[in-house]
């Protein structure tokens, strides 16, 4: 390997938006998270919205609650030839 071309691996702390810390090596002292394994749903248990820019919400407003009824088929017309 040559010298002195690779960065410093240090201890880094792991900061989450939930409040929950941890210390890990990296090449950053310091790194922000926004979703943990401590505040994950896959991992709690709970259903919970994960929604940064607000997506989840103008779908809902779009397209409301109407877009999750199901519909029922219709069958298609058999036509005669003729």
């Amino acid at each position: 390997m040559k010298k002195d071309i690779h960065p410093k691996y240090v201890k880094a702390v792991v900061k989450c938006g939930c409040g929950s810390t941890w210390e890990t090596r990296s090449t950053n002292p310091e790194i922000k998270v926004e979703i943990c394994s401590s505040c994950h749903p896959f991992f709690t248990g709970t259903q919970k919205m994960v929604d940064a820019l607000g997506r989840v919400d103008r779908f809902q407003k779009k397209f409301g609650d109407e877009y999750f009824k199901k519909t029922t088929k219709k069958k298609p017309v058999k036509r005669r030839r003729g």
